[in-house]
């Protein structure tokens, strides 16, 4: 297995400390504090190791702290309810004693029952579409070195924009955005590992949706961008290691917030997830887009 998804597996997988009470380790991948999706499927991970035969179809979840890189996190469970068809678990991530996310996951004995599904947009497969790191390395000369370090490291999955990005000058754009996503080496089949992972690259370029009508850019604008929440449904089984299609939108910036939504797509169409989540999006200056204040103001 290529190195870098082994080592996401083994991020994911747990220590047990006590009955309930589990510890993860922290990854750097160039981001200002432990990536959301990290303990997203941490959280999801330990809760997973409360629950038997049942199945996670959802979960909703609040960041509270900035995580630190440099410290482990310590996962403590809740076991909420078992109940004849579904359980519920709540998780609280802590660092350095204090919480850093609170979660609440649900799970259900597989059954059958009424189905339908939204259609999948009408766009390109991902066959001919470049990966976003070499997007990255053809625009070398027009993205900061600390952001193009962080585009061009090797990742666990490989990234596929329909639409095209550019990190130099961001145009006006309608607020969605589709990406094709797929781990980048074949996995176990576990189907709890693949939700995990599922989990993970979820509060990847979800957000960045909702900057889209603003011709705003991560890497030369002067903002300060934070998940506040996320929100994920599990629709029926999902493969990482096959393309999937994550189709994002955002419905509403105000308030210095903004909502994003998406669908996760199989390549040959079945809704496997939706997602949802908002987001801090502070402008530090509207008028003319120079920091007021020093750089890493907190929410």
């Amino acid at each position: 297995m290529h190195p870098v998804l082994e080592d996401l597996i083994g991020l994911l997988r747990l220590e047990k400390i006590e009955d309930n009470i589990f510890r993860g380790d922290s990854r750097d991948i160039g981001s200002p504090q432990v990536f959301g999706g990290q303990v997203l499927g941490q959280a999801l991970s330990a809760a997973q190791n409360t629950v038997d035969n049942r199945v996670a179809h959802s979960l909703h979840a609040y960041f509270l702290r900035r995580g630190d890189v440099t410290a482990p996190i310590i996962y403590e469970v809740d076991r909420s309810r078992d109940g004849g068809s579904f359980s519920n678990r709540r998780v609280v991530a802590i660092q350095h004693g204090r919480p850093i996310l609170n979660l609440a996951a649900s799970f259900q004995n597989p059954e059958k029952g009424l189905e339908h599904q939204a259609d999948m947009p009408d766009v390109p497969g991902p066959e001919g579409i470049k990966d976003l790191t070499d997007v990255a390395k053809d625009m070398f000369d027009h993205i900061p070195s600390k952001m193009w370090r962080f585009l061009t490291d090797k990742r666990p999955f490989e990234f596929r924009h329909v639409e095209p990005v550019n990190f130099e000058a961001p145009e006006k754009l309608p607020p969605k955005k589709h990406v094709w996503i797929r781990a980048v080496d074949a996995l176990p089949d576990n189907p709890v590992l693949h939700q995990n992972l599922l989990t993970y690259v979820s509060d990847y370029e979800l957000l960045g949706t909702a900057i889209l009508p603003h011709a705003l850019s991560f890497t030369r604008d002067s903002m300060i961008m934070a998940s506040l929440d996320h929100a994920l449904w599990f629709h029926s089984e999902v493969k990482m290691d096959e393309w999937l299609l994550y189709a994002m939108e955002s419905t509403n910036a105000s308030g210095a917030r903004g909502l994003a939504r998406g669908q996760i797509f199989t390549q040959d169409g079945r809704l496997v997830a939706s997602t949802a989540q908002e987001g801090l999006m502070r402008v530090l200056d509207l008028d003319d887009r120079k920091p007021r204040s020093k750089p890493g103001s907190q929410n």
